[in-house]
């Protein structure tokens, strides 16, 4: 089995996308981890651009894992570029399963998406029992044994935990990432984000993405920040979100819905042979 398919990233966040408007390409699971393997051709989500009647495409979303994800905030953005670049669109509506997704090129590789309103009650992160979601009381340990409680969860298409820590290098993300994405408490697991503020306009994060691992960079981690930021009075509406890589700009209107600009890479055409 031989295809062609494409390779982009926003801010590192990487992902292969396969165009299913044409031709389809069926992969079973084990195919999709083995594509997602980084000894193989390796990304943090496969995503597929389905055909769709109402929109400019119909994306499907895959975790390295090989599990299902209902949004990513980077691959749409990444996905809206490939379209605009290919129909000279300024402005690209995507359905997920989250929603439509509306993008605006702005040129430069920059590129704004409109992620809708964050969920923020118990049943919506989903919990599997009635919690104050905006403190979770969740215990974390730092490297030098020091105990944390806190964790603000929210929902921007996945679920999201946010601890605000003094500092976030002082925390093992990949010890404490999958203990809490597996934590009883998520019945659909979830993102683990640890978050540094620096000041009302900039959190400093450290991100593990539910069934990717440790990430250069989420989309949707970003948006659950700066929105869990301002549940916390700790940041205002307009936030930057700074990751190793770089940064992500949220936007959170007077009706709480979640705008995210940021770059997003060239596109690359690579052909996978399985």
């Amino acid at each position: 089995m031989e295809f062609k398919a494409f390779k982009m990233d926003g801010l590192g966040n990487d992902f292969v996308i396969i165009d299913n408007r044409e031709k389809i390409i069926n992969l079973t699971k084990d195919q999709i981890i083995k594509i997602c393997d980084r000894n193989f051709i390796g990304c943090d989500q496969l995503i597929f651009i389905n055909k769709n009647s109402n929109s400019d495409g119909s994306l499907e979303f895959f975790n390295s894992d090989g599990g299902k994800a209902e949004a990513c905030g980077n691959g749409t953005r990444c996905v809206a570029d490939f379209i605009a670049k290919e129909s000279n669109k300024k402005t690209v509506n995507l359905n997920t399963s989250s929603g439509n997704l509306k993008s605006v090129i702005l040129g430069n590789n920059i590129v704004s998406t409109e992620i809708g309103q964050a969920k923020i009650k118990w049943n919506e992160i989903p919990l599997s029992k009635e919690l104050n979601t905006k403190n979770l009381n969740i215990e974390i340990i730092d490297k030098f044994n020091n105990k944390f409680q806190g964790g603000t969860a929210v929902n921007v298409g996945n679920p999201h935990i946010i601890f605000f820590v003094k500092n976030i290098e002082d925390f093992n993300i990949k010890k404490i990432g999958p203990e809490i994405e597996n934590h009883n408490l998520f019945p659909e697991k979830v993102n683990v984000t640890l978050a540094k503020v620096i000041s009302k306009n900039l959190i400093k994060v450290n991100v593990w993405e539910r069934g990717a691992g440790n990430t250069k960079a989420c989309g949707t981690a970003a948006c659950a920040a700066a929105v869990a930021g301002k549940l916390n009075n700790l940041t205002e509406d307009k936030v930057d979100i700074e990751f190793t890589t770089g940064k992500l700009f949220i936007n959170i209107d007077k009706q709480n819905f979640i705008n995210m600009k940021g770059p997003v890479s060239k596109i690359d055409s690579i052909n996978i042979k399985l």
